[in-house]
């Protein structure tokens, strides 16, 4: 038996399947889209025009939360990366919290911290793209700030703290 021989697994954790496109997102994007197309509604209250103003801008909170969401995966596997390339395998506090951060955030305290990090990193991309968008669309400032900060709270993406291993 060679023992200088490596074999890697290939599952890959949920929040690394955003790279992937699948026919997952046939399902992603759509529901996505209605999540915040009914967040911005509720946001905007008594608005008039609010039904014309969520059928122009929805789509644009709906990228901006795609692309929000890549900034929180890139946190994630930036540090799995570098913790994995530190940790040098074995059970190791560090190799422990880059496993932690690929199957199960709640494994580990600093891959639960790290994790909780990335969606506080999402959500403040959401509050600053979605309060430009709507900026630009037309509502008063304090009216933007008070949506944008309602859509990231809600649509952060809080998926990232489910365990790969559960569906392993």
């Amino acid at each position: 038996m060679n023992k200088n021989v490596r074999t890697y697994n290939i599952l890959l954790p949920i929040w690394l399947l955003i790279f992937f496109p699948t026919w997952l997102w046939l399902i992603l994007i759509p529901a996505n889209y209605i999540i915040d197309r009914v967040v911005l509604s509720w946001s905007l209250g008594e608005m008039e025009e609010k039904g014309q103003f969520c059928r122009s801008h929805t789509w644009k909170i709906c990228l901006a939360g795609f692309l929000s969401d890549f900034a929180g995966v890139i946190i994630l596997l930036a540090s799995a990366l570098i913790m994995t390339n530190i940790g040098g395998g074995g059970d190791s506090f560090i190799s422990n919290a880059a496993d932690g951060l690929m199957f199960d955030p709640f494994s580990n305290v600093l891959s639960l911290l790290i994790t909780i990090a990335s969606i506080a990193v999402s959500g403040v991309v959401i509050f600053n793209l979605d309060r430009v968008i709507l900026n630009k669309a037309g509502l008063d400032p304090s009216h933007a700030k008070k949506s944008a900060l309602r859509l990231a709270m809600i649509t952060a993406p809080y998926l990232y703290l489910i365990p790969s291993k559960l569906i392993y």
